[in-house]
C-alpha cells in the first residue's frame, strides 16, 4: 500500500527540518501555511505541492484604515428597555464588544435603523426618536409606559472575527487587529482584485490558492465580556451595507427593513421558517458573491494555479449546494471535519474536481498543552469521519494549525501516521468509489438541497441540547448504507415524490424550518405524502413532524404516524396506550441489548396514540418515543428524537428497512455488532468492517450468499475482506 500522497501538512517559519520529518512520516505531498504564518524557503524547496492561505478581505489595514466606511456591516439589536416614563434612553453598544463593532452614524439612522415597540410590534415613527452620537444612545420620546423598546442599528465590523478568535485563542498580544473590508464598494473591490493579481505574480511558487474564504463572514458577534453572543454558521447578518440595501430595492422593487435581518432577535437563524425577504437577500447576495468568486478563480487559473475554497469563515454567499456553484470554476473545496455529517457536507459538494477534509484536532494550544493527549481526539475524529468517507469519499485529508505544537506529542504523531496510511488504503482499495447503498432516503424540510448535510446545525459540528435529538439523525445517516438526498416541501408540492425514494424523513420542533410551520396550511402537501405512503411508501417523523395546530390535529400527518401531541385542548378525551412490544419481539428493536434504555434525547411531551392498532415500541411517562403504524400498503414510524450513538444508528437503520418493507434485505452486508459497520464494494469484490470504538470488538458479517464470517477488530481498526 502507498505511504505517500493525498495528505496536506501545515508548516510555519523556522520549522523546515521538522516539517520534512513529519511530512515523510505522514506521507504528505502538499504543505500549507496557517493563519498568521509563512512558509520558509527551505520548506518551499521540499518538492511538495504548495498551498497558500489567501484572505481576500483582510490583512491590508493600510487600505481599509483610509476607508473605514467600507468595512462589512451588520444590523445589531439593542437590549430591550422598559419604558417607565415618557422618554426611554437606550445604550446601543451596551452588550456588544466595542473592539469588534462600531456604530455606523455615517448613513442616516432615520432611514436605515428601526425603533420597535416590542410589546405591540409596531415600528416607532422616526420623528419620535433621536440619536446622540457622543453618548452612543437613542432616546425614544412619548413612549408608552410599561412597554419594551429596542433599536435595530447598523454597525461596522472593525475586527475580522476569525482573526480575532485566533488572536484571543493564541494570545497574540499586541499584534495589530486585522480590519475586514466589504467588496460591495467599488473602490475596495478593485483594490481586492488588484492586490490579488499582484500577489499571484509575486508568488510563483504557490500551486494552490486556498481562499480562506471569500468576502462575508458567517454571523459571529461577541459581547462586552469578549464571549460569543451570536453564532450562526449560516447567518448572513454580516453582509449588509446602505449601498447594497439601496441596490436591492432597485432590483427587487421593495425595501428591506432592519427587522428583516434582526428577525425578532433570531438574526435569521436557519431554524426560522425562511421568509421572502430572507430568501431574496440570499439570492441577491449569492449572485454578487459568486460573480466575484469567479473572477478570483479565473485569475488564479490564468497564473497557472488551482483555486480552492475553504468551506468556513467568509463562506457566506457561495452556497455550494445551490444551483450554479459548478459554474464558478473552483477546483476544490476544503472544509473542517468535525464528524460524519460535516464530512458529508464537504464530500457531497458538486461541481469541483476534488474535495479535502481538514481533520481535528486543530494544532492550537487549547488542545496541545502539557498533560493532554491529543491522540484521543484525533482518533475519535477519524472514527466519526471514516464511516462517512466509506459512503462518500473525500479525495484528500490534512490538518491545520501550528505544526511545532503537534511535533511535541509523539503519540499524536504516530496516530496521524496510522490515520493517513489508512485513508490512502481506503482509496487504493476502492478507487474513490462509494460503498454500495441499500436504500434511498430523502430528508425533507423548508431548505431542501440548499442545506444538504447542514440541517439542524447552529455552529459547525457543535450540536447543543436543543438540536442533538435531530442532528443525530444526520450523523447516523452519514455513515449508513443508504443514499441520502435533501428536498424541500416546495419540491414535493411542485414535483411530487421521486419514484426511487424509499423513505422520507422529516421533523423538528414546531414552527421551525425543519417541521415546516405554515407550509402545512396547504392541504395539497398532506395529500401528496398520504397518497405516496398509502401506496407503499415509508414515512419517518421525528420530534414534532408536520406540526401545525389546526382542524383538530397538531401533527397534520398523525394518521400516517399513528401518533399526535396533546395541546391541552382535548384533555377531557381519554387516550389509551396499547401494550409496549418487547424489543426482542420486533424487527426495529431487535438489536437493542436486554436492559438497555434507548436515548431519545430531549423529550417531546404529551405524545399519544391516535388508535389502538399502533405498534408502540417505547413509551415513557405517558409519552410515545417510538412507534410504527401500518398505513394502506405503506408504513409510518414516529421517533421523538435520536441523538447519535452506535445503538441509535442501528435503531434508525432498522427503522428505514422496516418502514420500506425491505426487512428481507437487511442482513446482507450488515454487522451483528452495532459498534461495527460493513461497507460493500461489489465492483471491487471487496467489503470492509470498521470498529467505531477504542476497544476490541467482535462481530459476525453475513454476506449476500448467506455465508457468515466472524471478525475480531482491534480498537479503531478497519479490516478488508474479499467476497
Amino acid at each position: 500500500m502507498s505511504t505517500t500522497g493525498r495528505f496536506t501538512i501545515p508548516s510555519e517559519e523556522n520549522f523546515a527540518q521538522e516539517t520534512q520529518r513529519l511530512a515523510e512520516l505522514w506521507g504528505a505531498d502538499a504543505v500549507r501555511n496557517s493563519d498568521g504564518t509563512h512558509l520558509d524557503e527551505s520548506v518551499l524547496s521540499l518538492g511538495k505541492k504548495i498551498y497558500s492561505a489567501y484572505f481576500p478581505t483582510r490583512a491590508h489595514n493600510e487600505w481599509i484604515t483610509l476607508h473605514m466606511d467600507e468595512t462589512p456591516q451588520v444590523y445589531l439589536l439593542s437590549n430591550r428597555v422598559l419604558a417607565v416614563g415618557e422618554d426611554v434612553v437606550i445604550n446601543l453598544m451596551e452588550s456588544f464588544y466595542e473592539e469588534q463593532l462600531s456604530v455606523n452614524y455615517d448613513a442616516d439612522p432615520h432611514r436605515y435603523w428601526e425603533v420597535i415597540d416590542r410589546t405591540t410590534g409596531e415600528v416607532v415613527d422616526p420623528i419620535n426618536w433621536s440619536v446622540d452620537k457622543e453618548s452612543g444612545t437613542v432616546t425614544i420620546h412619548s413612549a408608552q409606559r410599561m412597554h419594551e423598546y429596542t433599536v435595530s442599528f447598523l454597525a461596522y465590523i472593525i475586527w475580522d472575527p476569525v482573526e480575532m478568535y485566533n488572536h484571543l485563542t493564541n494570545d497574540w498580544g499586541d499584534k495589530e487587529h486585522e480590519i475586514p473590508f466589504d467588496i460591495y464598494h467599488e473602490a475596495t473591490r478593485e483594490f481586492v482584485f488588484d492586490t490579488f493579481h499582484k500577489w499571484l505574480e509575486d508568488n510563483p511558487h504557490v500551486d494552490v490558492v486556498r481562499f480562506t474564504t471569500f468576502f462575508y463572514q458567517f454571523t459571529l458577534l461577541f459581547d462586552n465580556k469578549h464571549r460569543e453572543k451570536v453564532v450562526d454558521w449560516f447567518g448572513s447578518a454580516c453582509t449588509v451595507s446602505p449601498k447594497a440595501l439601496d441596490d436591492f430595492e432597485k432590483q427587487y422593487g421593495y425595501r428591506l427593513r432592519a427587522e428583516d435581518f434582526i428577525d425578532e432577535g433570531s438574526y435569521n437563524s436557519a431554524w426560522r421558517i425562511p421568509r421572502k425577504p430572507q430568501r431574496d437577500w440570499n439570492d441577491f447576495l449569492t449572485t454578487f458573491v459568486r460573480a466575484n468568486v469567479k473572477r478570483l478563480a479565473d485569475d488564479s487559473h490564468a497564473h497557472g494555479k488551482e483555486a480552492m475554497m475553504f468551506l468556513g469563515d467568509q463562506w457566506i454567499g457561495t452556497e455550494p449546494y445551490k444551483d450554479g456553484f459548478d459554474e464558478l470554476g473552483l477546483d476544490a473545496v476544503v472544509g473542517s471535519v468535525g464528524d460524519g455529517t460535516t464530512l458529508r457536507m464537504i464530500s457531497d459538494i458538486p461541481g469541483v474536481r476534488y474535495t479535502e477534509g481538514r481533520f481535528l484536532p486543530y494544532f492550537f494550544p487549547d488542545t496541545f498543552y502539557e498533560g493532554n493527549d491529543p491522540s484521543i481526539e484525533g482518533l475519535d475524529n477519524w472514527r466519526k469521519a471514516r464511516r462517512a468517507i466509506l459512503r462518500s469519499p473525500i479525495s484528500r485529508m490534512g490538518y491545520g494549525g501550528y505544526l511545532s505544537l503537534a511535533a511535541k506529542f509523539p503519540k499524536f504523531v504516530d496516530t496521524v501516521t496510522h490515520i493517513a496510511d489508512e485513508f490512502r488504503t481506503i482509496h487504493e482499495y476502492t478507487h474513490g468509489v462509494a460503498a454500495e447503498p441499500a436504500l434511498t432516503v430523502a430528508i425533507v424540510n423548508c431548505w431542501g438541497k440548499m442545506r444538504s448535510w447542514m440541517a439542524y446545525t447552529v455552529a459547525h459540528a457543535l450540536p447543543n441540547k436543543q438540536t442533538h435529538s435531530y442532528y443525530g439523525i444526520l450523523e447516523a445517516l452519514s455513515g449508513m448504507r443508504v443514499d441520502v438526498r435533501f428536498i424541500s416541501f416546495d419540491d414535493i408540492l411542485n414535483n411530487g415524490i421521486d419514484d426511487d425514494i424509499d423513505v422520507i424523513i422529516t421533523g423538528g420542533p414546531v414552527d421551525t424550518a425543519y417541521s415546516g410551520g405554515d407550509i402545512w396550511d396547504n392541504p395539497r402537501l398532506s395529500e401528496i405524502i398520504r397518497e405516496w405512503v398509502y401506496m407503499g411508501g415509508a414515512f419517518v417523523g421525528v420530534g414534532e413532524p408536520s406540526s401545525r395546530d389546526k382542524n383538530g390535529r397538531f401533527f397534520q400527518l398523525a394518521d400516517i404516524l399513528g401518533v399526535d401531541e396533546e395541546r391541552f385542548h382535548t384533555l377531557s378525551v381519554d387516550k389509551y396506550f396499547p401494550k409496549t412490544v418487547e424489543s426482542h419481539e420486533h424487527f426495529i428493536t431487535a438489536d437493542i441489548p436486554q436492559g438497555c434504555e434507548i436515548d431519545f434525547g430531549e423529550p417531546i411531551l404529551n405524545t399519544y396514540p391516535i388508535n389502538e392498532d399502533l405498534t408502540v415500541l417505547s413509551a415513557r411517562s405517558g409519552e410515545i418515543q417510538l412507534a410504527a403504524n401500518e398505513y394502506g400498503q405503506g408504513r409510518g414510524v414516529y421517533l421523538s428524537g435520536l441523538p447519535y450513538c452506535a445503538i441509535n444508528a442501528r435503531l434508525l437503520e432498522r427503522i428505514l428497512f422496516y418502514a420500506s418493507h425491505k426487512e428481507d434485505k437487511y442482513e446482507a452486508w450488515s454487522s451483528t455488532n452495532p459498534e461495527c459497520e460493513v461497507a460493500h464494494y461489489p465492483a471491487e469484490k471487496l467489503f470492509c468492517v470498521i470498529n467505531n470504538t477504542d476497544v476490541v470488538q467482535t462481530t459476525d458479517v453475513k454476506r449476500a450468499d448467506g455465508k457468515v464470517e466472524t471478525i475480531e477488530l482491534a480498537p479503531s481498526s478497519l479490516v478488508w475482506r474479499k467476497e
